[in-house]
């Protein structure tokens, strides 16, 4: 028998499949050359303002929330609670340290959230599920209080509120609505990639792990405890971040009540119905979240004639939100990433089998 037909395969032998492996992402370099450059150019101040800014911030927030949830199965509803430590650390810090740039001053007042979350998030040692789910509420309402009681927070003025400090970044000024787009697309753009590497990371597995069976993680050398509360910590970094974009990019002024349990709600309902432990999820859901009232409100006008108040809308919107988290839960709990994928199985199989 011939020698060579024993030879071992060369790395040659798969180059096509590592070529096709590592093909650039033309579809995604089109994406945010279109959110770099042609919604800039094309879009309105109310596009802009309305629904694109917190259609992002949303995401981040969804995002955050996701590495915590969906990632590593810790269950939390005081995600608003860190955004608000964002945001004020944020403004503590564009405030009393005016000379500090702005992306650094985002950097420290997401790192005062992480500190933060690390340590609401100890109990994650010794408690899971629906305890630990009440450890986070508390975390909201706890903090909630704090920056209401202590002025110091919103620098002792009289409406208890803080306001956008004039937004710059190398010497150019952000407070137009394509300023204040940018920074929001190009800081949640930065962290997406960053949290993409990291569930693709050693660490986002041991997260994973977790999630899946935190016993069995632990039989196999996983430091559990560590990586849930280095979860909290990430996770709450995310949501510091989009808490201090939500406040001066979108609101320009805000308080504690900015970021109370409605919110909480709001941000995990987006990885509900975009699917948790799927980074497409949390865009998928936080524009599901930021479109669905504009259309019911539409729908609203165009069907009622107009005779319809926006407080009988905001009751609608709560019902259909609901309706749709238990048919989520009951009937898909990946939400939408799954229901999309399973389309596009189906087509492919089609018309051979639908």
């Amino acid at each position: 028998m011939n020698a060579s037909s024993h030879s071992l395969p060369t790395p040659f032998d798969h180059a096509p499949v590592e070529l096709v492996a590592r093909r650039p992402p033309w579809g995604l370099f089109a994406l945010l050359a279109v959110a770099f450059v042609a919604v800039p150019l094309a879009g309105s101040d109310y596009w802009l303002n309305a629904i694109l800014i917190p259609f992002l911030v949303l995401s981040l927030a969804g995002l955050g929330l996701n590495l915590l949830t969906g990632y590593t199965g810790q269950t939390s509803v005081g995600a608003a609670g860190f955004m608000a430590v964002g945001a004020f650390a944020t403004y503590g810090f564009l405030l009393r340290v005016p000379e500090l740039p702005l992306p650094l001053a985002l950097v420290a007042g997401g790192s005062i959230a992480a500190a933060t979350g690390f340590v609401f998030g100890i109990p994650s040692n010794r408690i899971k599920g629906f305890y630990l789910m009440v450890t986070t509420l508390a975390a909201q309402f706890f903090l909630e209080w704090v920056f209401t009681k202590f002025p110091w927070f919103y620098n002792h003025a009289s409406s208890g509120t803080i306001s956008a400090p004039r937004l710059e970044l190398f010497g150019h000024e952000l407070g137009s609505p394509v300023g204040r787009y940018l920074l929001v697309l190009a800081t949640v753009a930065l962290l997406t990639w960053v949290a993409v590497n990291l569930v693709h990371s050693q660490i986002g597995r041991n997260w994973m792990a977790i999630r899946d069976m935190d016993t069995a993680a632990a039989v196999i050398g996983i430091p559990v405890d560590r990586y849930k509360r280095l979860a909290f910590a990430v996770s709450s970094f995310y949501l510091g971040i989009a808490g201090a974009l939500w406040a001066f990019a979108y609101l320009g002024t805000a308080s504690a009540g900015s970021f109370d349990i409605n919110r909480s709600f709001q941000i995990l309902f987006i990885i509900i119905i975009g699917g948790m432990g799927s980074i497409a999820g949390s865009f998928i859901g936080a524009a599901f979240i930021s479109l669905l009232p504009i259309f019911l409100s539409q729908a609203g006008q165009a069907l009622l004639g107009g005779n319809v108040d926006a407080g009988q809308i905001q009751n609608l919107q709560k019902i259909v939100f609901g309706v749709l988290i238990i048919a989520f839960l009951i009937k898909e709990p990946e939400g939408l990433v799954r229901l999309g994928a399973t389309l596009r199985e189906r087509l492919a199989r089609w018309p051979l089998r639908f």
